[in-house]
Formats: structure tokens, C-alpha cells, sequence
């Protein structure tokens, strides 16, 4: 199989600040699986979290340097691909991009689209989340004005953690509130807390009916000492959910004691396949799932959507906020971001995009 490895640059029509830095523009990478005239796609955005910063330069050096390994092979060969990929230590967002066309491409070969060939129900997909960056009370009101001109979606999260501190955290989510009285709120800091912020916003937080908390606390740098979470796990009276802290299924397990659910993001899990393991690992442990990305366009969040039946809450508006994604894939309807009945991903180009 051939594969072809491309950036492309998209752009945000509103900049989105978490606890970490602003954000208004990503270049992206763009990977073609081609084989028996059939061509798989997938897509790989750059992320950060703390000590494990994946660039763009970086993902695309990697998928370079590791393409010509894989030529040998059909995309029928994924556990073998899979061995490949694991030797080489590919980051996660790389691999993504590659389980991502591999996914494609069998879908295009059998002429199902994934969630059809997942045997999934789409009517179970639930509606999802858009974003309000962390922001002034009157900025914050403003961005749940602009989201009500693209969707008409009742699910907010609100980004909190705030170098200014919990005061101003709890004066913007009141803004957010006053502004949208029905809306389902939940929050994600993003790790800006301290263990003794954290358990007065959970309780506050509660008091308001905010649905749940993510990622409270910052992840321990080597992912092992848990305890202030387990901690928060017991004051708090907010369900609180991990991102930061859970990159892969091997992480369920020691967190299933301490938290109520886990973020999947696609370019954390390193794809599809890993995405669909921590599904049942976490269901296993009696945990929630949330589906959530990065700065991803329309073609990886069009993938996340395939599994969103499987999901309890979802996070796919990064591609909503772009003025210029090049793909079009999942549609918008009533809140609900639904894969479409083309075969594999359903992703296709707008008209004169990604000319090489």
C-alpha cells in the first residue's frame, strides 16, 4: 500500500483559551492510505499535555519516517501493521491518522459506512457540547450568542481554570448561565485547580446543576500518584471526568476507584481500534464515556462520530468553529453530529480544497 502524507492549515473563527494558552489557528496533517485503487483518509492534529507535546512537525516526520515500513502491506494487515507502529513508539497522534485510513479504506472496500459495519445504532447518538473558552462574563455571553448562529445545540461546556483564579471562573460560568437559562452545563479545567479550589467549585458547581467536572486537577507528571484525586473523588458532589489524566485503556484501571468517567480523544488513544478498547475497558469498570478532540477539522471528528453510540456525552465542535475546513462529512442536525451512509468515513473534499 502507498501512503501519502500532506499539511493543511485551518482556521478558527473565534480564538478558544483554556487553562493552558489560546489557540486560533492549527495546521493539521492529512494521510492517504491507497490500495487496490481504493484510497482510506485520515487526519492527525497537533496536541499538547505538559511533558508530552506532540507537533505538527513532529507527527509528520514520524509518519515520513515510518510509511516506507508499511508498504509491504495490505490495509487487511492491521494487527501486523499495529506490531509495526508499537516498535517504533509512533506518537499516538500519528498512529491516529494511519487506524483512521485503515478504517476508511475498509469501509470503502465492503461499501459500509463504519457505524453500519459496527453493527451501532446512530439514533442513539446523543447531542453535542460546544465550547465557551475561558473568558471575561460579557466575552462569555458574547460566544454563546455566536454558537446559537451555527447550532441550536442546549449542551455547553465552559472552560474554567483561570489564572485570575475561582473568582473569575465563578463569575463567567454565572454569565454563561444568565445568558443560557435551559442549557446543560458542564465544566472542564483543564487542570487549573489546586485539590482545595477544586472541592469549592465542585460544590458550587453542583449547587448550580452543572452535569459533571473535567479534569479538576492537573495530571501527576508521571501519571502515578493519584491520591489528591482520589481525595476529590470523595468531597466531591459533582461527578468528575479525566482527559488530561487517561491517554490509552491501560490507564483505566488504576483511575476506575477515583473518577466517574474518561475523555476519549482519537489523537490521545492513537485511533479507532484503541478508541473502541477503551470504550469496553472503561463500561468494564463501571465507568462513563465522553468523546472529545483536539483541533480537529470535520475528517477526525467525523471518525469520533462513527463510535458515538457508544457514548454518554460528546465534545466534537472543534471543526464547527473553522472558517476554513477543507472536508465535509458528518451533518449537524438538532445538536447531533451524525455520520452520514457513504461507505467507510463518509469524508469527502469541499469543491477545489487540498489541491496538491
Amino acid at each position: 500500500m502507498q501512503i501519502r502524507i500532506q499539511t493543511f492549515t485551518v482556521n478558527k473563527r473565534f480564538p478558544l483559551t483554556i487553562s493552558r494558552g489560546t489557540t486560533s489557528q492549527t495546521t493539521n496533517v492529512w494521510v492517504r492510505v491507497e490500495n487496490d485503487g481504493i484510497e482510506g483518509w485520515g487526519e492527525a492534529s497537533p496536541f499538547s499535555i505538559g511533558e508530552y507535546p506532540q507537533t505538527t512537525e513532529a507527527i509528520a516526520q514520524a509518519l515520513q519516517e515510518v510509511a516506507p515500513m508499511l508498504e509491504g502491506f495490505s490495509p487487511w494487515n492491521r494487527q501486523e501493521i499495529e506490531q509495526v507502529l508499537t516498535a517504533v513508539s509512533l506518537p499516538s497522534a500519528a498512529w491516529a491518522a494511519i487506524d483512521m485510513a485503515l478504517h476508511d479504506w475498509l469501509g470503502k472496500r465492503v461499501g459500509l459506512p463504519l457505524w453500519r459495519l459496527w453493527g451501532l445504532d446512530r439514533s442513539r447518538i446523543l447531542p453535542t457540547s460546544v465550547t465557551i473558552g475561558i473568558s471575561s462574563p460579557a466575552e462569555a455571553q458574547q460566544r454563546v450568542r455566536n454558537w446559537r448562529k451555527v447550532t441550536d445545540t442546549s449542551v455547553l461546556k465552559v472552560k474554567l481554570g483561570s489564572a485570575n483564579g475561582i473568582e473569575a471562573d465563578q463569575a463567567m460560568l454565572m454569565a454563561v448561565r444568565e445568558e443560557a437559562r435551559e442549557a446543560q452545563l458542564s465544566v472542564d479545567a483543564n487542570g487549573g485547580w489546586n485539590l482545595e479550589d477544586a472541592v469549592i467549585m465542585c460544590s458550587w458547581l453542583a449547587k448550580l446543576g452543572v452535569k459533571h467536572v473535567e479534569q479538576p486537577l492537573r495530571r501527576e507528571v508521571d501519571g502515578s500518584d493519584t491520591s489528591q484525586l482520589l481525595e476529590l473523588y470523595q468531597r466531591s458532589p459533582l461527578p468528575i471526568f479525566v482527559d488530561e489524566s487517561c491517554f490509552t485503556s491501560c490507564d483505566i484501571p488504576k483511575l476506575s476507584d477515583r473518577v466517574h468517567g474518561i475523555n476519549i480523544k482519537l489523537m490521545k488513544s492513537g485511533g479507532l481500534t484503541e478508541a473502541m478498547r477503551m470504550v469496553y475497558t472503561a463500561k468494564a469498570c463501571g465507568l462513563q464515556v465522553m468523546f472529545g478532540c483536539y483541533s480537529d477539522s470535520v475528517l477526525a471528528n467525523t471518525a469520533a462520530s462513527h463510535l458515538a453510540p457508544l457514548a454518554d456525552y460528546l465534545d466534537l465542535d472543534s471543526h464547527l468553529n473553522f472558517s476554513d475546513d477543507p472536508f465535509i462529512g458528518s451533518e449537524l442536525q438538532n445538536g447531533r453530529l451524525l455520520p452520514n451512509d457513504s461507505p467507510g468515513l463518509g469524508v469527502r473534499l469541499r469543491d477545489g480544497e487540498m489541491g496538491e
